[in-house]
C-alpha cells in the first residue's frame, strides 16, 4: 500500500510497485515507498529481504524492471540528470579517494554536480565544521578512525545539498560514541529539510532516528507505520519469556504450537524461549499455566528480526 499522510508537494521520492529480479529470482515484488520533506524512514528486514536492491533502484544504480521513481518530482528514468543532481547517497563502504585530502575529496565530490553550486567553497567550509571534519581537512581520510570516516562519507554525500539522502547502514562497526555523532548528523539532515532513507540492523538506532518504519520480507512490504504499529502487527502485544531450564518449558511450547499457533513462532535466545503473543493468547497462556515462572515484557525491534526469521510462509 503506498502511504500518502503528506501532500504531493511534500513528498521528495516517490517509488511505486517497484519490481527486480536478479538470478532469475524476483528478489523486490511490487515494492512502494513514500519520503516526505524533513523525515526520516527505516527500511529494515533481514538479509536477502531486499533492502539494498531497493535502495539501488531508488538511488539510479539498478533499473527496475516494472514501477516508477521519481525524486522531486523528476522521474529517475526519463530525467535522469535533473532526479539525481537533488539525490545523495552514503554506501556501506568507504569510497572516497585516498589520493585527496579530507577537503579535497569534498571539492571533488561537489564538482561532479550540474549545474555548479555558486557557493561551493562556503557550502564545504561549513560542513568540515558541521561534521567536525575541520582539523582534519588537509589529512589523507586513510589517517581518519572509523567514526571520521563516516562523517566524511556523509558529508560528501550531502555537499551538492541533496533533497534526498539514502543512507546504508551509516554506523556498522562504530563504537558507541561514533554511533551518536552520526546520529546527530542524521538529525540535522532531517532538520534542514531533507528526506531521508536509512537501512541499518541496529533496532535502537532505527528506532531513535525514524519517523516511520518500512520492514521488507521476501521482497514485499510485510509491516509499516510507526515503532510501536510495526510490533503490533508483527510481534503482537507481549513477548514471554521463557527459561529453558524449568520443567514444565518444553510442554508450555508444545501447547502454544497446538492452542494459539501464531504465525510468529518461538525463538530460542541463548537459554531463554521468546514467545510473541497478542492480548487473547497472553490470557490464554495465564490461565493454562499458572504455575510457570515467566517474565513477560513489551516487545523490542529485536524481537521483530527474529519474528520475521522465524515466522512461517503465508
Amino acid at each position: 500500500m503506498l502511504l500518502t499522510h503528506e501532500s504531493d508537494s511534500d513528498q521528495l521520492l516517490v517509488a511505486t510497485g517497484l519490481v527486480k529480479h536478479l538470478g532469475g529470482k524476483r528478489v523486490v515484488d511490487g515494492i512502494d515507498l513514500v519520503v516526505a520533506a524533513g523525515e526520516v524512514l527505516g527500511l529494515l528486514g533481514p538479509n536477502g529481504a531486499g533492502k539494498t536492491t531497493t535502495l539501488r533502484m531508488c538511488y539510479g544504480y539498478l533499473r527496475p524492471d516494472a514501477g516508477s521513481i521519481t525524486i522531486e518530482g523528476h522521474d529517475l528514468t526519463r530525467e535522469q540528470d535533473a532526479a539525481r543532481r537533488v539525490l545523495g547517497v552514503c554506501t556501506q563502504d568507504d569510497t572516497f579517494d585516498t589520493d585527496f585530502t579530507v577537503k579535497q575529496n569534498l571539492v571533488q565530490t561537489g564538482r561532479y554536480y550540474r549545474p555548479r553550486q555558486h557557493d561551493i567553497d562556503r557550502r564545504i567550509e561549513g560542513l568540515l565544521d558541521q561534521f567536525g571534519l575541520r582539523e582534519y581537512a588537509d589529512q589523507s581520510p586513510e589517517t581518519l578512525s572509523g567514526g571520521y570516516r563516516r562523517r566524511l562519507m556523509i558529508a560528501r554525500a550531502v555537499v551538492h545539498e541533496p533533497k534526498v539522502v539514502f543512507l546504508d547502514e551509516p554506523t556498522t562497526g562504530l563504537d558507541p560514541q561514533a554511533r551518536v555523532a552520526v546520529w546527530e548528523l542524521v538529525r540535522s539532515l532531517r532538520e534542514q529539510g531533507m528526506a531521508v532513507v536509512l537501512t541499518t540492523h541496529y533496532m535502537d538506532e532505527a528506532a531513535r532516528l525514524s519517523d516511520r518504519l518500512q520492514v521488507l520480507q521476501r521482497g514485499r512490504v510485510r509491516a509499516q507505520g510507526v515503532a510501536e504499529e510495526v510490533l503490533g502487527d508483527v510481534v503482537g502485544e507481549h513477548v514471554v519469556l521463557l527459561d529453558n531450564n524449568e520443567p514444565r518449558t518444553a510442554e508450555a511450547l508444545q501447547w502454544i504450537e497446538r492452542e494459539l499457533r501464531s504465525r510468529a513462532k518461538p525463538s530460542q535466545v541463548l537459554t531463554q524461549w521468546h514467545v510473541p503473543l497478542d492480548a487473547e493468547g497472553l490470557s490464554r497462556f495465564v490461565a493454562s499455566f499458572a504455575d510457570l515462572r515467566y517474565e513477560v515484557r513489551p516487545p523490542t525491534l529485536d524481537d521483530l528480526f527474529l519474528a520475521l526469521s522465524e515466522e512461517r510462509e503465508p
